[in-house]
C-alpha cells in the first residue's frame, strides 16, 4: 500500500474530513485498554488491485525510554529506543508498518520484485498473541498484549464515483483480489484461513478519496476520508461538494474503499480514472 490508510484512524494529510455515519454500534478500534498502554494493535492489510500486503501495528503508552514487539512464537520482531533529545522528550504513540510485497506475479512487475504469497505471508506472521512491552527512566516496565488473527474481510467491489452526484458506491466483495482469488481461498479454508473472507464480519468501511497528480503537487494533499459502519444497508456516501468545490479544474481522482473487520485487518480495492470539476478533461497519467 502506497499510504498509511485506515491504520487505526491515523491520517498524515494535511487536509482531511472524517466522518462517523451508519446505524451500526460496532466500533472499529486498536485494543483499549492494552494492560499497561493505552491502546495497542497488530493488524494485516491487503491491497487487492495491486496485489500487496503488510504487517502494521501501533502501540500508546507514557513516557518510555524504550519499546518492544514479541510474537507468539517468542520472537521480537519491533525494538525501538529513545536517544539524544528523544530520550530527553520520551517515546508516547509508536506506529509503524512492514513493507508490502508483492502477493502475486505482477506481470507489470520489476523482475526482481519481491513476492510473497498469501501462505508464506501468514507463515512469517504467526496468528496469536502479541506481546509489546516498554520500559521508563527508573526501570518501570509496560506491559500489553493483543490479537492477530487470519480472519481477512473480503475486498470491497464494484467501486465507483458518480461525478454528478458525487457518490462514491460498492458492494461486498467474495475475495482478496489479486492476492486470492475467490477459487484459490475455497482451497484456504479451513486449513490456513479459518473463514472464507466473504464471510468475516466487516465492522467499518473507510473511503479514502483523492487527487490522483504527481508527487510534489500540493493538491494530492486534499483528501476526502470517511469511515462509515459495516452493516450500512446502501453501500454508498457523498462527497462534500465544498471538498469538490475546492479542488482544481479538471482534477484526477483515485477511490479507495477498505473493508475492516472487527479485528482491525484491512482489505482495500482502489479504482481510477474519475475526473472532477472537468472543463478541459482530465490527462491521462
Amino acid at each position: 500500500m502506497k499510504q498509511t490508510k485506515h491504520m487505526i484512524g491515523i491520517y498524515s494529510a494535511a487536509a482531511v474530513v472524517t466522518l462517523v455515519l451508519g446505524v451500526g454500534t460496532t466500533v472499529v478500534t486498536a485494543t483499549e485498554p492494552c494492560g499497561d498502554f493505552g491502546e495497542c494493535k497488530a493488524l494485516i492489510e491487503i491491497n487487492a488491485k495491486d496485489g500487496d500486503i503488510g504487517f502494521h501495528f501501533l502501540m500508546d503508552g507514557d513516557d518510555l525510554n524504550s519499546a518492544r514487539i514479541v510474537d507468539p512464537d517468542g520472537a521480537k520482531v519491533f525494538e525501538d529506543k529513545a536517544k539524544g533529545p528523544l530520550l530527553d522528550q520520551k517515546l508516547t504513540e509508536t506506529f509503524a508498518e512492514s513493507a508490502e510485497p508483492l502477493c502475486w506475479e505482477d506481470p507489470e512487475a520489476e523482475h526482481d520484485e519481491e513476492i510473497v504469497t498469501l501462505v508464506e505471508f501468514l507463515e512469517r506472521w504467526t496468528a496469536g498473541l502479541y506481546v509489546f512491552t516498554g520500559k521508563g527512566d527508573q526501570g518501570e516496565k509496560s506491559n500489553g498484549e493483543t490479537l492477530l488473527t487470519y480472519e481477512l474481510p473480503a475486498a470491497p467491489a464494484d467501486v465507483n464515483f458518480n461525478v454528478v452526484t458525487g457518490v462514491i458506491s460498492w458492494a461486498a466483495g467474495d475475495d482478496l483480489g489479486n492476492c486470492a482469488t475467490a477459487s484459490e481461498l475455497d482451497a484456504l479454508v479451513p486449513g490456513v484461513l479459518p473463514v472464507h473472507p466473504e464471510d468475516v464480519v466487516v465492522a467499518a468501511w473507510e473511503i479514502v478519496f483523492e487527487p490522483d497528480v504527481d508527487d510534489g503537487d500540493p493538491t494530492g494533499s486534499l483528501k476526502f476520508t470517511v469511515r462509515v459502519a459495516g452493516d450500512l444497508a446502501v453501500k454508498a456516501v457523498t462527497v462534500s461538494a465544498d471538498y469538490l468545490a475546492s479542488l482544481p479544474d479538471d482534477t484526477p481522482v483515485k477511490i479507495e474503499v477498505g473493508a475492516i473487520g472487527v479485528d482491525d485487518n484491512a482489505t482495500f480495492s482502489e479504482e481510477d480514472g474519475f475526473c472532477v470539476n472537468e472543463v478541459g478533461g482530465c490527462e491521462e497519467e
